[in-house]
């Protein structure tokens, strides 16, 4: 079924006070409420739902409006939900009329939002940004034909992955399942593997790696013993085959891989498609996430260096081998064709199609350089602060979404918030300007006084 979307109904309650008469409309949360095409998104998520009878959905101003608050603010689902509570200015962003003292959804409810939308259905918050950065003036549309592209690694919500704590995790989710299913283990080594684990930190931090990886053997037979009786309790039981399967796979791959293999390994029990990515940073080698792309304008536009288009990119494929899917997404996010794509030393080589291989500008490059290439040369590290931005203020740099499908949608919710607060900083400087100006001109002009 869906949605039954709210609409303007401008009545009036004898209990309640409505938002409108609360709150101050020059706000600039209030300002961008309006400049929001709503229409737009509905039409674009409700696509997801059928005519089938059934309960209705939370309205779509409602769900989209949390998301766009959620990564606006870098807020958790649990802290918008109590703020939403308490904020007037949340609530009328929303799409309510009168003040709520309850909450009129459940914090679930955004997670299953989410995971409904998709990824493709979720671009569609970045494409209204773009439209209402041009709505009110703070974008041009010739500022989106020209863009810069690069790569970073928005990181999972895990500990720092190490043999001996993986192997011992997994042992102990072992246990904890089969007791939880009334398997009775020869031994569950709760205390011995505990202390081989403390033996081999204290170990390695002190550099005796040789009685280390004596304890690393150790914990890693436990996990064994672990695994082998399991799979002789459940041998006669096959209807938890199912249940067991994962655990025991996982379980198994985390005991059999080694430091320096080469191939799919598991850095995290509880999210097994974490990569491991290496950026050269010296800081930090090693990146343990997802690969995505950052795209945005060469020339700055007049609300701030918007973010075109992002996607999480699984695989770790090389730089250059994305272009082949980015530059068409961002064609169909901008509504205009590319003229001019610059990029880092990383995508020699690339695979832009055929229309696009002339207009992809690499750095390094010395032949047909042009006055206009070297400028847009120079801008190309404009898309390194927006990319310290959508880590560090809009929830990219540590994802807390589950699963391949969490990594896609929270890439292109930190781009959508990021947009968003441009916009709402936009605003905010054209209220104050306003005001300025509307203040000077209501002063007394001063007189000469005669001498």
């Amino acid at each position: 079924m869906r949605p039954k979307e709210r609409r303007e109904s401008g009545q009036k309650d004898l209990f309640k006070a409505r938002l409108d008469q609360i709150v101050d409309l020059d706000h600039s949360l209030v300002k961008l409420a309006g400049a929001i095409d709503w229409r737009f998104l509905e039409d674009r998520f409700g696509a997801v739902y059928d005519d089938d009878p059934g309960r209705p959905p939370l309205p779509t101003r409602l769900m989209a409006g949390l998301a766009i608050l959620k990564h606006m603010h870098d807020l958790s689902d649990e802290v918008l939900c109590e703020r939403w509570v308490e904020n007037p200015y949340y609530q009328l962003f929303c799409g309510e009329e009168f003040f709520q003292h309850r909450l009129v959804f459940d914090r679930s409810s955004l997670t299953r939002w989410r995971q409904r939308m998709g990824e493709a259905k979720l671009a569609a918050l970045v494409q209204e940004s773009l439209a209402s950065a041009i709505r009110m003036g703070a974008a041009r549309p010739a500022d989106f034909t020209q863009v810069i592209v690069d790569t970073t690694v928005q990181e999972k919500a895990i500990s720092f992955p190490t043999d001996a704590r993986l192997m011992h995790r997994a042992r102990e989710r072992l246990v904890r399942l089969a007791r939880a299913r009334g398997i009775k283990l020869r031994q569950s080594y709760a205390r011995v593997g505990k202390f081989a684990l403390i033996k081999h930190q204290r170990y390695a931090h002190a550099k005796q790696f040789k009685r280390a990886n004596k304890a690393l053997r150790r914990i890693r037979t436990l996990l064994g013993r672990v695994i082998r009786d399991i799979r002789r309790k459940i041998a006669d039981n096959p209807s938890l085959d199912d249940t067991f399967a994962l655990p025991l796979s996982l379980a198994h791959q985390v005991r059999d891989q080694r430091q320096r293999q080469r191939g799919k390994k598991i850095y995290s029990l509880h999210a097994p498609e974490v990569e491991c990515i290496g950026k050269g940073k010296a800081h930090k080698p090693y990146e343990f996430g997802v690969k995505v792309s950052v795209a945005t304008p060469v020339n700055r536009c007049k609300g701030g260096q918007f973010v075109l288009h992002a996607k999480a990119l699984p695989g770790n494929p090389y730089d250059g081998h994305t272009l082949a899917v980015v530059i068409p997404e961002i064609e169909a996010s901008v509504g205009a064709s590319l003229a001019k794509i610059v990029a880092d030393a990383g995508y020699r080589g690339h695979n832009a199609s055929k229309e696009k291989a002339f207009k992809v500008y690499v750095a390094g490059q010395k032949r047909g350089l042009s006055s206009a290439i070297k400028r847009a040369f120079r801008r190309r590290s404009a898309v390194e602060p927006v990319i310290g931005h959508l880590k560090n203020e809009h929830r990219m740099g540590r994802n807390h979404l589950a699963g391949s499908r969490g990594d896609a949608a929270n890439a292109v919710l930190a781009a959508a918030g990021y947009n968003f607060r441009l916009l709402f900083l936009w605003i905010s400087i054209l209220c104050a300007w306003f005001s300025a100006t509307i203040y000077r001109n209501l002063q007394p002009s001063e007189t000469l006084k005669p001498g």
